[in-house]
């Protein structure tokens, strides 16, 4: 939509997106598709939430952070695939520029904070592995709280400068977002202000929110991988890795899938692979995170188990009860 003109400029009120325009003939199978995909993406990752908060079992350091992280993908993904799915399903690709701007600082803030808690997560298992007889007293509870409180505020805080900056920018011209949602190289493309001090920034603040977590699980992996290798035992080994493996696929995924999105040229050749690889990190990310968690961790099965059997039969009393 156009706003008011100065000079020759018209500018601009609302954006429109492209989404997946250029498949007309799959449309209607993606609406039903990603409905599916984002349901039991809130039902997976509420199931892990749920058991962590109730099962004693899973009351851990490691099991916390994993509810923190299941809490964080309900609302990554609740950023953008209800949007998503009311353009596939109403046809209506319009969104204001106040809801952009808020649906990129909410993405953003949420994508940042899901790499410090994994590079948190990675030093957990870094302490229970290489530092087993500290690991009670460093990793406590207070500790625990304040690591999880500072990578949701990091987040935020961290992205509250590159989304101020971007709504300061002047939109004139074409309103067209090739996306699915507001990132910012599609925002900066249409805009028609000078974009170098903001491009600055916000490449700063996406090396601060990336680098360094990344580099710490790296590092945090490299001495778990080698302590690993010093237990004499095949068991010994295989039960070590067993309590990391499943983070360690996670955070291959979600960085695997990030960096090639922000790494790869931006060019009109490889924008539909982006666009592609966006899916998977902002889409299927939080789907496959709860069938990691519970295909792969025997105490999350053995939690899950044991709160269905519980409930089981107390469903039953309540069928019987009904029937007098």
């Amino acid at each position: 939509m156009a706003g008011p003109k100065q000079g020759n400029q018209t500018y601009v009120t609302e954006f429109v997106f492209l989404g997946f325009g250029e498949l007309h003939d799959l449309q209607t199978l993606l609406f039903p598709l990603f409905l599916v995909i984002y349901i039991l993406t809130l039902v997976g990752n509420i199931v892990i939430l749920a058991l962590v908060v109730t099962e004693h079992r899973l009351h851990t350091p490691m099991y916390f952070f994993l509810g923190n992280l299941s809490f964080l993908e309900i609302c990554y993904t609740s950023t953008i695939l209800p949007r998503m799915l009311a353009s596939l399903l109403n046809k209506e690709n319009g969104i204001s520029l106040s809801g952009c701007f808020f649906q990129f600082y909410a993405f953003g803030s949420f994508a940042c904070s899901e790499c410090y808690l994994l590079s948190a997560m990675s030093y957990d298992r870094f302490l229970a592995i290489c530092k087993p007889l500290h690991y009670g007293g460093l990793m406590n509870n207070k500790f625990c709280i304040q690591l999880a409180a500072w990578t949701w505020v990091s987040g935020f805080v961290a992205n509250a400068f590159t989304s101020f900056l971007a709504s300061q920018l002047t939109f004139c011209g074409s309103n067209k977002i090739d996306h699915f949602f507001c990132d910012y190289t599609p925002l900066l493309v249409l805009s028609c202000s000078d974009t170098h001090t903001t491009e600055t920034v916000m490449s700063i603040i996406a090396t601060v929110c990336t680098v360094p977590p990344f580099l710490l699980t790296v590092t945090s992996y490299i001495c778990i991988i080698a302590t690993i290798l010093k237990i004499p035992s095949t068991t010994g080994r295989k039960k070590a890795f067993s309590t990391c493996s499943s983070h360690l696929v996670v955070v291959t995924i979600f960085y695997g899938a990030l960096m090639t999105v922000y790494l790869l040229p931006k060019n009109d050749v490889l924008k539909d692979v982006n666009k592609l690889l966006s899916i998977f990190y902002t889409v299927l990310t939080p789907l496959l995170n709860p069938l990691i968690y519970s295909l792969r961790n025997k105490d999350f099965r053995a939690a899950l188990s044991n709160s269905v059997s519980k409930r089981v039969p107390l469903l039953r009393i309540q069928r019987i009860q009904t029937l007098f």
